[in-house]
């Protein structure tokens, strides 16, 4: 009796159960993966996970479990677990690639251009085949290098099997390989070529286009071929070309201020010269400086002042100061280095006058004494004895500097004369930046109308020669000729 009344009163412990759910996603990316396989140790129940790599299980008895995740091409994850009465196990797995049967890809071939070739535009198409035998989806790096220095650039995240090089430098030879990658693999490395980039083009015209909001420095040669020399997200005018140093010097914006700057001919190795002082007038779009003959020295205004410097930025030096406040906007340098061309004006840009100092700042000879209207265009001869120059004979004077009817003149030190170079100037229309010609047999300057908005054409004209007057180039500013 004691025994059986013992037993009556034990019940048996009431099963309890618990939920398993949770996520499958790549390790790294946290992509979702469909169709993995989950299951657990000790065994509860096999499940798959949806397209969003998610799974769950119901009715879980209670207890501890090692949970597995298992699909082909990636390496199986466990993942510890307790399950409670009645709540929910979280589970994530990140699951990671297994590369023990997954082939790398085959080795990309390069295709174009061939190897060693010549002549190369600076903008080239490289093109590559390539496969890969599990047929993994491959993305690509162009690795380029050349000659002219150690530098090397690498163009990532290619998905197709072409790229463009763009901005290439002119006569450099370049090196280019390629690399696959399957995502799972090493890199795969293709062999090395070679091409090379024609030389830089003759070209003996240097111009300034605007793009968008900023002035933009293009050349061009003898037949019209051009190209852009200055990025246009930089605002960079007035080029002057230097032939013995074979340097481009130009002004830049730089902040608030304007500078002058030197390049190469074909636009590299740009270079800062003026720091401390800058180039400063009263409308930038009016001013001017000069090299000296042999490119080692360049002169140029800041307001009331004439500064002289090194072309590499050292040795800056006073030149001359006006009295009375008058604004220095334009200069010119003489062939023979004796004699330095000044245009000062006023605030506004007006009573201007044009004289002659020497090297050292000294007086030597008034060209045009103080006149009403717009003035400009310095350029001496070659030999030094003629001085070109523009002026707006109207006389007429506005706040915005607009200029009724410029015309090109020329002054003859040895006479003291001063007369109209007639270039046939349409009536309304305006000749501005005049500029000898490299054999000063012609002037180069801009033609526009009066309105000082219509488009501008730099034209050239054959002093002395009726009907010569021929465009150059349409939609150009502040020419230079050499």
């Amino acid at each position: 009796m004691i025994l059986l009344v013992s037993c009556s009163e034990d019940s048996l412990e009431e099963i309890q159960f618990g939920t398993v759910s949770g996520r499958v996603v790549k390790s790294g990316s946290f992509e979702p993966i469909a169709n993995v396989k989950v299951f657990s140790n000790p065994n509860s129940s096999i499940v798959f996970t949806d397209e969003d790599g998610k799974f769950s299980m119901i009715d879980v008895v209670v207890g501890d479990y090692s949970y597995q995740a298992k699909k082909e091409g990636y390496i199986t994850k466990f993942e510890a677990a307790t399950v409670t009465n009645g709540a929910n196990t979280e589970l994530v797995f990140e699951l990671e690639l297994s590369t023990s049967e997954n082939r790398p890809p085959d080795t990309p071939v390069l295709v174009t251009p061939a190897d060693n070739a010549t002549n190369q535009n600076i903008q080239v198409n490289l093109t590559w085949t390539a496969t890969d035998p599990d047929d993994d989806a491959l993305t690509y790096q162009v690795i380029l290098k050349n000659d002219a220095n150690s530098n090397e650039v690498i163009y990532s995240d290619i998905t197709d099997t072409s790229f463009q090089l763009t901005n290439l430098v002119y006569g450099v030879k370049y090196f280019w390989q390629v690399t696959a990658s399957d995502g799972i693999n090493d890199l795969v490395y293709s062999s090395i070529k070679s091409f090379t980039t024609i030389n830089f083009p003759i070209t003996r015209y240097l111009y300034v286009k605007k793009i968008g909001q900023n002035n933009v420095i293009f050349t061009s040669d003898d037949n019209g071929n051009e190209i852009q020399l200055t990025d246009s997200a930089t605002n960079s005018w007035r080029p002057r070309k230097n032939n013995q140093s074979n340097k481009i010097a130009f002004i830049r914006s730089n902040g608030a201020q304007n500078h002058i700057y030197i390049m190469n001919p074909d636009g590299t190795n740009v270079f800062k010269v003026t720091s401390s002082v800058p180039i400063a007038g009263f409308n930038s779009d009016y001013i001017n400086f000069s090299w000296n003959t042999n490119g080692s020295q360049i002169i140029y205004p800041n307001f009331d002042r004439l500064y002289r410097i090194n072309s590499n930025g050292s040795g800056l030096t006073q030149v001359y100061q006006t009295t009375g406040g008058k604004l220095i906007s334009e200069c010119d340098w003489s062939f023979d280095g004796t004699k330095i061309a000044l245009k000062t004006n006023n605030l506004s840009g007006y009573t201007a006058e044009v004289f002659v100092i020497s090297s050292t700042g000294t007086f030597l000879t008034q060209v045009i004494t103080p006149v009403s209207g717009a003035v400009g265009g310095l350029n001496f001869s070659v030999s030094g004895q003629k001085l070109l120059f523009t002026r707006d004979i109207s006389g007429f004077e506005n706040a915005n500097y607009r200029q009724l009817d410029t015309r090109i003149f020329q002054h003859v030190f040895s006479t003291g004369t001063t007369s109209e170079i007639s270039t046939q100037k349409p009536p309304g229309t305006v000749d501005l930046d005049v500029r000898y010609s490299p054999n000063e047999a012609e002037v180069i300057f801009v033609n526009t109308s009066n309105d000082f908005l219509s488009t501008r054409y730099i034209q050239k004209y054959e002093i002395g020669t009726l009907e010569s007057r021929e465009t150059l180039f349409v939609g150009a500013t502040m020419p230079d000729w050499e």
